[in-house]
């Protein structure tokens, strides 16, 4: 299978995924989105240097993945080529603040490598809790999340037809891309050459099927908004869950945890 085949194959298990039936799924799609607003909101505010303290919120994707059923292996690899570039935001830290801010007998450890660690940690449990909630919400309920929060309607239409349209990219260019192997049997890519008229013949065939789409969303009454999903109203179980998380979140960002049991086993 080659590359574009396998994005389109992800695509595809991404909407398999989000019409799952677990409880994380059956959950009102306007509490998951408040939820996780609230937990990346919750992670960013954390100090530089309280990675720690930090630990405790991996608690929250990881049992919600399994809640979900799904693996938590299976986020990683499907953001397996942005976490290089998240994990690569903190690395110069190191070197540019040499201050020691916890000692562990011989080990030290600067606040340069501490405010790294801090960095990763907030980005990697920002994309997990962003993939939870893509993976267990279709993108039909969503929009109508957004929507219920008075998103401008343009916007929320244009993230569902990128969403949904895609694939049809995707697509047009797996067939340019077999009709150009067809003309260079044996060569491996696109020659560079030929890079400005593929982007081009590219850009032709997205503009004369988005006309095409365009032509056949009026046709079936499209008339500048999309009617999202019919989401039901929110259930009281649902206000609890919001609210008790939300709590939750709270209690970690103002007590470190880690170091409040630590003093307790100490004892």
């Amino acid at each position: 299978m080659d590359k574009l085949s396998k994005a389109r194959s992800e695509l595809r298990e991404m909407d398999a995924l989000a019409a799952g039936n677990s409880p994380v799924h059956r959950l009102h799609p306007l509490c998951k989105l408040l939820v996780t607003v609230a937990y990346i909101a919750t992670v960013v505010s954390f100090p530089k240097y309280r990675f720690s303290a930090l630990a405790v919120m991996v608690l929250y994707p990881v049992l919600m993945f399994q809640a979900a059923g799904i693996p938590v292996g299976l986020c990683f690899y499907r953001l397996r080529f942005v976490l290089p570039l998240v994990c690569a935001v903190g690395l110069a830290n190191p070197f540019l603040d040499r201050t020691v801010v916890l000692r562990l007998g011989a080990l030290t450890v600067t606040g340069g490598v501490a405010s790294m660690v801090t960095l990763m940690m907030k980005g990697v449990f920002s994309l997990m809790a962003s993939f939870l909630l893509i993976a267990a919400t279709p993108m039909d309920s969503l929009c109508a999340a957004l929507r219920k929060l008075r998103v401008p309607g343009v916007l929320v239409t244009l993230l569902l037809l990128t969403y949904r349209y895609i694939g049809v990219m995707l697509e047009q260019v797996a067939v340019m891309t077999e009709a150009y192997k067809l003309r260079a049997p044996g060569q491996k890519g696109i020659h560079i050459s030929a890079w400005g008229s593929f982007l081009g013949q590219l850009l032709l065939r997205s503009m004369d099927r988005a006309e095409e789409l365009y032509g056949s969303m009026r046709l079936r009454g499209f008339r500048g908004e999309f009617h999202y999903a019919r989401v039901p109203k929110c259930r009281a179980s649902g206000v609890l869950w919001t609210v008790g998380c939300a709590a939750a979140f709270l209690l970690a960002r103002l007590v470190d945890i880690p170091a409040l049991l630590g003093g307790l086993l100490v004892r």
